[in-house]
């Protein structure tokens, strides 16, 4: 079965052809545009949508052409139906209903994060795990149990994301900003004491953002420094707590911030202690791709023949713990 799957809830807009055979998948093609928006700013919703619309012709048939098939070879379309930002969705939805309409093929709409999630899965061999979905629009610790993801721990505030993202923004860095603070840190050892904030299994990273800020006139490098430190303990200490009363033995990190390798170095030792196994979705695949959409599609395929046109929707705020699952 060969599906292509298109996601657009952000500021990557990216189609991707993956053929399953059982249970497993081959990524035949991933092609992505991404939305740059102006240094020291962040995603204008109508700018990145406006940048999806430009470019989604292209990345369809840069897409296709690497994937070596034609739209008449689809057996499926899946697209991001949410979480995201509502300009955006809305185009990859458009592009996946004309697709559908126009050729007759079956129409899935995914939920963005449960996609991270089972490509995740798919790329690392991870069976049962304890997941830690860290991105620009999720911080969150989550088990499966009776056919839905439950919530361990969670963000109060901003994301994990967010919280590098607006960070490296005030430095005059263009959203994302994970990767030029990641390499900034690697030059400090030098560490200022900042708010660390765990209420249970939840973090509350808006207070350790503010104070960061105050400290970059000193040194840039020790701000990222300081900065990633008090996090990612944070996000530990919560991984620990959830490996200890989930009784997990395999913990996987999908998302955008799992391509941090310093997050997880920090998050091996506490799988060491736990005795569980660490997986971590891999750097190329870890942000927002088309093959996180197409592979879900896929997997709802093998229980439900799509939707009708008149069920297709967005939503921008679609909890994955909302979603049954019964793949």
């Amino acid at each position: 079965m060969i599906g292509l799957g298109i996601e657009s809830t952000a500021h990557t807009f990216s189609c991707a052809v993956i053929e399953k055979k059982g249970k497993k998948g081959k990524i035949l093609s991933d092609v992505r545009k991404i939305y740059r928006p102006p240094e020291g700013e962040g995603i204008h919703p109508r700018e990145a949508s406006r940048h999806h619309i430009e470019n989604s012709s292209i990345v369809l048939s840069d897409c296709l052409r690497e994937a070596k098939i034609t739209i008449k070879d689809l057996d499926l379309v899946s697209y991001a139906a949410g979480p995201g930002l509502g300009p955006c969705l809305r185009v990859g939805a458009v592009v996946a209903r004309s697709l559908a309409s126009y050729y007759k093929i079956p129409i899935y709409p995914v939920n963005h994060a449960i996609g991270h999630i089972e490509l995740g899965k798919l790329l690392t061999g991870a069976k049962n795990p304890l997941v830690l979905l860290v991105s620009g629009g999720h911080t969150m610790l989550l088990a499966f149990l009776n056919k839905q993801w439950r919530v361990f721990g969670e963000t109060l505030d901003i994301t994990l994301g967010q919280l590098l993202d607006q960070f490296g923004r005030s430095m005059g860095f263009a959203s994302p900003c994970g990767k030029n603070i990641e390499e900034l840190a690697q030059k400090s050892s030098k560490y200022f004491t900042l708010p660390y904030s765990v209420k249970g299994n939840d973090v509350s990273f808006s207070g350790l953002l503010s104070s960061t800020k105050s400290i970059i006139k000193k040194n840039k490098a020790d701000a990222c420094f300081s900065l990633q430190e008090t996090a990612f303990a944070m996000i530990s200490e919560a991984v620990e707590r959830a490996l200890s009363f989930t009784r997990k033995k395999e913990l996987l990190i999908v998302g955008g911030v799992a391509a941090n390798k310093r997050l997880s170095e920090m998050l091996k030792d506490v799988c060491k202690r736990h005795n569980s196994k660490f997986f971590v979705a891999p750097q190329r695949f870890a942000g927002d791709c088309g093959s996180q959409i197409c592979w879900t599609g896929l997997l709802e395929s093998q229980v439900k023949s799509g939707v009708s046109l008149e069920e297709t929707f967005v939503t921008q705020s679609w909890r994955l713990d909302t979603v049954k699952i019964n793949y």
